[in-house]
């Protein structure tokens, strides 16, 4: 297998942990814990271990809309995008080491909660909730589950490693601009 192949299926083992480890937690949850029901605390009630299903997406957004254009909008849609954006990762060779491992932990989360929309009825499975001390409103997080946690982590170091690249550019285009002159 040639260096640049193995560079971009080496991080594809991130999104088959991201998608085991949240299915693996999704199961253990709906077994020991009923629904809308808190099943551990830590640290008093800052964090919670608790059940709940999310028929909507980020924050409950969608929620009460018809079935039919919840899974038009939160299940065919991202199902797409998720293959475009696994098809562009193929292609581009640009990309760092980081990025391409950045990209394969959000695709990761991504089929997680699609995985609860195509096949659990009662919508996302949902369990760990964070104490938010008032901070924008919100006396605790939106409870969120392991594939939201690798989306918006991968999706952190992915804008990050952007704007890093960026800047490093920038800073190599000046120089070359420079010793041109």
């Amino acid at each position: 297998m040639n260096k640049e192949l193995k560079s971009k299926l080496l991080p594809i083992s991130l999104a088959v942990l991201v998608v085991i480890l949240d299915q693996i937690t999704k199961i253990l949850v709906m077994k020991n814990i009923p629904l809308y029901t808190i099943g551990a605390q830590f640290f008093g009630d800052f964090l919670r271990i608790i059940h709940v299903a999310n028929t909507g997406v980020a924050f409950s957004v969608g929620a009460t809309w018809s079935d039919t254009l919840r899974r038009l909008l939160f299940s065919l849609i991202p199902l797409i995008v998720i293959g475009i954006v696994v098809g562009i990762y193929f292609k581009n060779n640009t990309w760092t080491k980081v990025q391409r491992w950045a990209i394969m932990g959000i695709v990761g989360g991504g089929l997680g909660n699609l995985i609860d929309r195509f096949f659990r009825a009662e919508g996302v499975v949902d369990f760990i909730d964070v104490k938010f001390y008032g901070l924008f409103g919100l006396e605790r997080w939106p409870t969120f589950n392991v594939a939201d946690a690798a989306v918006v982590v991968c999706g952190i170091m992915l804008i990050v490693s952007f704007i890093i690249t960026y800047i490093k550019e920038s800073k190599e285009q000046k120089s070359q601009e420079s010793e041109n002159k």
